[in-house]
């Protein structure tokens, strides 16, 4: 007798695990699907345009907004001798240079927040130093005007100069947004994705795919 039950008592727990592993897998699966249909669902909706500008390159050739315009471009604002979170953005910006349908209309834009020691010479070094192929990945500078009106009024990136009893270090020159943002094929900014986000790259790529999908039949 005491044999049955402890057979049955074994037979029991066995039961019991055996229905919390297929209740874990059950909710791994479901969590992962909702996961994806979150993706699938990237919010992009409608901005205004763009303002013209005009901006020089990590080669010293100009670039506008028509320059760009038929393509889906990815920005950022950072500045070259950040300590702060401009390495890691320009990293996550490398990343997703390597995660991008290969031949796709899409940019990458890296904006300096400080021109006056942000050269097209020294944009270029810095963007070797991450890899960048530059035929993707654009790095401007200009002037302070010209640069402000598109981060803040175009594409809603905020930096302002620290003042210098404010700063941390000599490098602690300007706060400014770590948000990426997207632009779509008509030069509209159409929605932007915390750096710190852990699904930031799977989102900026999904976020990528659709909008070169617009004006193609597809939603």
């Amino acid at each position: 007798m005491s044999s049955n039950k402890s057979n049955r008592r074994v037979v029991w727990l066995v039961s019991i695990a055996l229905v919390l592993a297929v209740l874990a897998v059950a909710g791994a699966y479901l969590g992962a699907q909702l996961r994806n249909h979150a993706l699938q669902h990237v919010s992009l909706p409608m901005a205004s345009p763009l303002p013209e500008f005009t901006l020089t390159n990590q080669n010293g050739q100009p670039v506008t907004l028509s320059d760009l315009r038929g393509q889906v471009w990815v920005a950022d604002i950072i500045f070259t001798t950040c300590a702060g979170p401009c390495p890691l953005m320009t990293r996550q910006m490398s990343e997703l240079q390597s995660l991008l349908p290969p031949g796709s209309p899409v940019k990458l834009v890296s904006l300096t927040t400080h021109p006056d020691f942000d050269t097209p010479e020294v944009l270029k070094a810095y963007g070797q130093r991450f890899n960048a192929d530059f035929n993707r990945w654009t790095f401007l500078t200009g002037s302070k005007q010209e640069i402000g009106r598109l981060a803040r009024e175009g594409l809603k990136l905020a930096a302002q100069e620290t003042k210098p009893e404010e700063r941390a270090s000599p490098e602690d020159l300007f706060i400014h947004s770590t948000l990426f943002v997207i632009v779509d094929k008509q030069g509209r900014l159409r929605g932007s994705f915390e750096n710190d986000d852990p699904q930031l790259k799977k989102k900026v790529i999904s976020a990528v795919r659709k909008l070169l999908r617009e004006n193609e039949g597809k939603t």
